[in-house]
């Protein structure tokens, strides 16, 4: 699977495997972020929380750092390639998240199981599902269907793009489910 060049002011790169980064196709110049801290650039603050891209306590596939960033109030969390359910410490360290990207495909990172308990942990008001199957992509993960099911969503329209606006409107978590360049 090939990926188009993108231009980008800041990266996070999660978990430093060849498989989940891909920082040949970024153009810069970009500020680095690859580990557990707290930063603010350019009026957004991004917290980083070391947590374990396996069950095993890193022993396996090593650490996950997990991204927050508050946008003017808005939190979007990225899990990156958590393998395991986080600590009521490291949920408290990451704080209160408004729309949670998710791994949900298994495959070492979280199952669909272990992603339903995650976001129980979290109450986001917006899931993005991902580090799921998709045609071309070698790594053998579960289907994003097993993930709906888990959820008890029966199908989600997929969409290229996706804006945040106010979130907290919404007694009803919403799954935004991205379309892939295999889609």
């Amino acid at each position: 699977m090939t990926l188009t060049p993108v231009r980008a002011d800041v990266v996070t790169v999660s978990h430093h495997d060849a498989s989940c980064n891909h920082l040949d196709a970024v153009r810069g110049p970009f500020k680095l972020l690859d580990g557990p801290g707290e930063y603010e650039i350019s009026g957004v603050f991004i917290t980083g929380v070391s947590t374990f891209a396996d069950d095993k306590e890193g022993r396996e596939r090593g650490l996950n750092t997990v991204f927050a960033f508050d946008f003017d109030g808005t939190t979007i969390c990225h899990l990156g390639q958590l393998g395991h359910v986080p600590t009521q410490s490291q949920v408290k360290n990451i704080g209160s998240v408004d729309v949670l990207l998710v791994p949900v495909g298994g495959g070492g990172s979280l199952s669909s199981t272990q992603a339903s308990e995650v976001i129980g942990l979290f109450e986001p008001d917006v899931i993005v599902p991902m580090l799921y199957q998709v045609a071309g992509l070698e790594e053998e993960l579960d289907s994003v269907d097993s993930f709906l099911k888990e959820m008890g969503v029966e199908d989600v329209d997929r969409q290229r793009t996706f804006q945040v606006s106010e979130t907290g409107t919404s007694d009803e978590t919403e799954i935004v489910l991205l379309e892939t360049s295999a889609d």
